[in-house]
């Protein structure tokens, strides 16, 4: 339970607490905080799979955490920026930027919840559905947006406006990527994963 791979995941469910609350803490320092705490939290998603890999640490219980402690980093990080004053200014003025925050943070959430319960149904079968290539990417898209969208109220007050346009104009541009790819991937999950249900009547009846 303790070996490395398995304290660097418990380290990033460790973090997610301390990134809340400095993100929500007034000031740049509390910010650039909240992007570091970030940054860590996302380099351990990398480092515990490596260590696993390197040394031969892999266990049931990294297998069982792993999914777990990235999915509660996203969907914590997701909901920070999207309530992050942007929620009320699209309510009352139907803000542009509220938009392009909320609905791409709506696609990732349910595509995590949807292969999360596919995962649940086919562990039932022993069945597992190994990560591709491009859900790697993904979620290496996905990091490095959420953390440049994390600094983009520091790019605004620090850099001059057409620099911090074109930051923002990236950052939300990566983030609409992470969505699409977000479906793309979530797709073939669930298409591999109905390679295995047994649709036949009385296939239920035979599991229970």
């Amino acid at each position: 339970m303790f070996a490395l791979p398995n304290a660097l995941t418990i380290l990033r469910i460790v973090l997610v607490p301390v990134f809340a609350i400095a993100f929500v803490t007034p000031g740049d320092l509390a910010r650039i905080i909240a992007f570091v705490v970030f940054a860590i939290a996302g380099l351990s998603d990398w480092l515990d799979g490596f260590a696993a890999r390197k040394l031969n640490a892999g266990s049931e219980f990294g297998r069982m955490l792993d999914p777990i402690a990235d999915k509660v980093l996203v969907a914590v990080a997701l909901m920070m920026l999207v309530a992050e004053g942007d929620i009320r200014q699209f309510v009352l003025t139907g803000g542009l930027r509220s938009l392009l925050r909320l609905v791409p943070a709506l696609i990732i959430l349910a595509r995590e919840i949807l292969v999360s319960g596919l995962r649940e149904f086919l562990a039932g079968t022993r069945v597992s559905v190994p990560v591709t290539t491009i859900a790697k990417f993904k979620t290496a898209v996905q990091m490095v947006a959420i953390g440049a969208m994390i600094l983009t109220p520091l790019a605004e007050k620090f850099l001059p406006a057409e620099l911090s346009l074109t930051y923002a104009f990236i950052a939300y541009l990566l983030l609409w990527i992470a969505a699409a790819l977000t479906v793309y991937t979530g797709v073939i999950y669930f298409k591999n994963g109905m390679a295995h249900i047994d649709t036949r009547p009385d296939a239920a009846r035979e599991r229970a």
